[in-house]
């Protein structure tokens, strides 16, 4: 049964050629392998050719890519299983998904893949443009005249702070007696 995010059935020659074209990108290039990577490299621009495998389980791991490919006009395709993928990659485990960034010596390729998939991917549904609506003037309030403060009078302080010594009776520190004059004298 084909999972609900494989929109077009990719021809086995372009299965080939993609696995293909990662082997020798992995080699000469450079490639993003994983979902959250190949999404990172699609959404930066960066990425010349996604690849997914149609045997991702649960699919909402890879549910998302075929649209953000379409939205940024970057071509994808489809391979049978998540180990093909992985194994082109030089992965000793199964990979859901890998992103082309850089090609390499497989550029000729990925441009082939491209071509081949442009005319496989079904393109979005453009919406006939509708009557502008047009925008609904906001009644505006009239702005009420705001009243002057009352100035406060400071309230006395409360707490620690209210009663907090003076500087010269912190600990440790004896206030300086005042020198008396001396009565002695006259």
């Amino acid at each position: 049964m084909a999972k609900s995010y494989v929109k077009f059935e990719t021809p086995k020659d372009v299965r080939s050629k993609a696995l293909e074209a990662i082997t020798v990108a992995t080699d000469t290039g450079r490639i993003r392998k994983g979902s959250n990577e190949t999404t990172k490299a699609i959404e930066s621009g960066n990425a010349a050719l996604v690849v997914i495998a149609e045997d991702v389980d649960p699919e909402e791991v890879v549910l998302h890519l075929p649209m953000i490919c379409t939205e940024k006009n970057i071509p994808y395709c489809y391979v049978g299983t998540k180990k093909e993928l992985g194994a082109s990659a030089g992965l000793g485990v199964p990979c859901a998904a890998i992103a082309i960034e850089k090609p390499g010596n497989a550029a000729e390729i990925v441009k082939s893949i491209a071509e081949k998939v442009g005319k496989l991917v079904p393109k979005p549904e453009v919406k006939k443009e509708e009557a502008p609506v047009e925008k609904k003037e906001e009644k505006k309030e009239p702005e009420k005249k705001k009243k002057p403060k009352k100035e406060r009078k400071p309230r006395a302080k409360k707490g620690k702070k209210a009663h907090a010594k003076k500087p010269a009776e912190k600990k440790g520190n004896k206030p300086k007696e005042e020198a008396k004059p001396d009565e002695t004298k006259k």
